[in-house]
């Protein structure tokens, strides 16, 4: 007899093969991924061949329901991945309620079902909302948690690491924030999860490394999207974008210009030029065995510090500060020394990724209740903070990225009556920086 189980993945016994599958000599069987768990179901049934199922051991649940009033936009994604066969990724801006349609996809299923995400913010808010919508209790893996519930969150790092205890429990998987599956390590949670169901949200589709058509075969195809541009106005705030320009003072000018020339003299002697995240890749690589690029790439690193660091962007934010009294603010910047300056200069709490748990939650609740008026953080509030009055967005240093861009314009989108949000650049003129704020901004 022919029988199908799960180990990190799918084994078969009884000397038959699967598509997709390779011979593990310990095992003395074929095995497969267990993302093929349909496709070798769906083999296994055409070939005719007697065979015992033994893969799912699915957390055992009652009636998973929900009452859920969505939008019309969020009624049409989850039409467009149930004709997908269930597997897909929805793309949405932040503030439209991707939190809903997965909730509408859990209900669809009325399978446990389990929500990966990439930060314990995100997973607390999750396991807050499903447990409002559906009255149960639901399971946490992440942040020293680790328990399984019908509906159960889970932190990428969790998952990962616990695969063989999570991946054959769940019919659905949720995948928030998809855009990191694609990443070394967290691809192996989409690989060896049997999952049959798999839905992927995310604002921001592409990753500027170009894998995000991984994302096809690890979670299916991209079955629907909208964009901040359509929504503004209707289902989010409208925005006005700014930028404030500053200049480098002369000894900071002196000194990027220096390191700017080490750079740029030695692209022009190796016939070299960055493009794209691959060439600068290629250039690190480099840089490990020959001195030279690995001189141009640390001079490289300077010129960037003294653009996004410049000290004139503390002036320019205190008159952003100033003329906008009241308004709940954010704060981003790139690098944690510059915002626990901005914390100690203009009194304001900051969080970044060596914050503890329990002051993170602390200054997040103030910030939702109004005590505190404003917050500064590095990259780690990118993502997972629900703050529906926040107005005023303010990128004192940042990437090219488009992805981190629209990140960051969405923690200030979420509709209120009256509210019109403010994204401001404060941007070092005459640098890269300021090619880097045209990149990001794109076409919105």
């Amino acid at each position: 007899m022919i029988t199908l189980r799960y180990f990190r993945g799918l084994i078969l016994s009884g000397g038959a093969r699967l598509p997709n599958s390779v011979w593990d000599n310990s095992l003395k069987s074929y095995k497969a991924l267990g993302m093929h768990y349909a496709d070798a179901l769906a083999f296994l049934k055409a070939s005719g061949a007697e065979f015992q199922d033994r893969v799912m051991d699915e957390v055992p649940h009652k009636d998973l329901r929900a009452s859920i009033l969505p939008r019309g936009y969020q009624v049409e994604a989850l039409d467009s991945w149930i004709r997908a066969g269930m597997r897909g990724t929805v793309v949405l801006p932040t503030g439209s309620g991707k939190t809903i349609l997965g909730m509408l996809a859990i209900h669809e299923a009325n399978s446990a079902t389990i929500v990966i995400v990439p930060t314990i913010d995100l997973m607390e808010q999750w396991r807050s909302r499903l447990e409002r919508a559906f009255s149960v209790e639901v399971g946490a893996c992440g942040g020293g948690e680790f328990r399984i519930a019908p509906l159960t969150v889970a932190t990428y790092d969790t998952a990962y690491l616990r695969v063989e205890e999570l991946g054959n429990r769940f019919h659905l998987a949720i995948f928030d924030e998809v855009h990191h599956l694609p990443s070394p390590g967290y691809s192996q949670v989409a690989e060896l999860f049997a999952s049959r169901y798999r839905l992927g949200l995310t604002a921001t589709y592409e990753r500027e490394d170009g894998l995000h058509s991984e994302l096809n075969r690890l979670v299916g195809p991209k079955v629907f999207e909208r964009g901040v541009g359509e929504m503004a106005g209707t289902h989010l705030s409208p925005f006005k974008l700014e930028r404030v320009y500053v200049d480098l003072s002369p000894e900071e000018g002196e000194e990027y210009g220096r390191n700017t020339a080490v750079f740029r003299s030695f692209l022009a002697r190796n016939n070299m030029r960055i493009r794209s995240p691959d060439d600068l890749r290629r250039l690190i690589m480099r840089s490990g065995r020959d001195p030279e690029a690995r001189e141009a790439l640390l001079a490289r690193n300077r010129a960037n510090a003294i653009a996004l660091n410049s000290r004139s962007k503390i002036d320019a934010l205190r008159g952003v500060l100033e003329s906008s009294p009241g308004e709940k603010t954010i704060i981003f910047t790139q690098h944690n020394s510059l915002v626990y300056e901005i914390s100690r200069l203009f009194l304001v709490p900051a969080i970044t990724h060596s914050t503890p748990k329990e002051e993170r939650a602390e200054v997040l609740d103030r910030f939702r209740s109004g005590v505190y008026r404003a917050v500064v953080t590095s990259k780690v509030l990118d993502e997972g903070i629900d703050v529906p009055d926040a107005s005023l967005g303010i990128i004192l240093s940042g990437t090219g990225s488009r992805r981190e861009f629209v990140q960051r314009l969405g923690r200030i989108l979420r509709k209120v009556e009256g509210k019109e949000a403010r994204l401001v650049e404060i941007v070092t003129r005459s640098t890269g920086e300021a090619r880097a704020s045209t990149r990001r901004r794109g076409d919105l």
